[in-house]
């Protein structure tokens, strides 16, 4: 694992290179700065990680906001944000398409309760609507990672702030544990994706 950690130190180095390179270059676009204040807004309102299957409302539906994990940061910062409902939209195009979503849990329908929470779904929703971009970077504030943590492979989302840590990595706001919080990503799991989803594909 020790090897796997420097790789990624590394190519946090490069990322945080080519993120300095590309700010510089242009500002930062206006709905990824509410993305972000929006994902920030959730640190200190939201303390807990609590996996509980919840029935939900639909549309807007939303678990007690003091609770949560990584995917309620992300579906709380697009609401709040963007106006942009991902419990709605996923629903809606899992039923037009449930072929294309993993079969991870044994689901013959879509479930609008929890389909939008689970990470491999909106890794799924975010490539069938174009906005998977490669991993490598620049990465801007806004674009959301998915990962596997390290031991068990376990999926986790994060949204990318736009600075970068004393040490040089990527700051982000996640649920990883401990409710919302602003760090550096973590180390200790592989990078799966880099999604840039702005609210006109919606």
């Amino acid at each position: 694992m020790g090897a796997m950690i420097i790789d990624r130190r590394a190519l946090f180095a490069a990322i945080g290179a080519a993120f300095a390179a590309e700010t510089a270059r242009a500002e930062t676009p206006e709905w990824s700065e509410k993305l972000v204040r929006a994902a920030k807004a959730q640190v200190g309102r939201t303390v807990l990680y609590d996996p509980a299957y919840v029935r939900l409302a639909y549309p807007g539906g939303d678990v007690p906001a003091d609770r949560g994990v990584c995917t309620d940061v992300v579906i709380r910062a697009y609401r709040a944000g963007l106006g942009v409902d991902l419990q709605q939209l996923v629903h809606e195009d899992m039923a037009r398409a449930f072929a294309a979503y993993p079969r991870t849990w044994g689901l013959k329908r879509p479930d609008s309760n929890i389909d939008h929470r689970r990470v491999p779904n909106l890794e799924a929703f975010l490539t069938r609507k174009g906005a998977a971009l490669p991993l490598s970077g620049p990465w801007q504030a806004g674009d959301l990672i998915t990962m596997r943590l390290l031991p068990g492979d376990l999926p986790h989302i994060v949204l990318v702030i736009g600075a970068l840590s004393a040490a040089g990595q990527p700051l982000v706001v996640h649920n990883i544990g401990g409710g919302a919080r602003l760090e550096p990503i973590p180390v200790s799991a592989r990078n799966i994706g880099r999604f840039r989803f702005s609210a006109d594909r919606g």
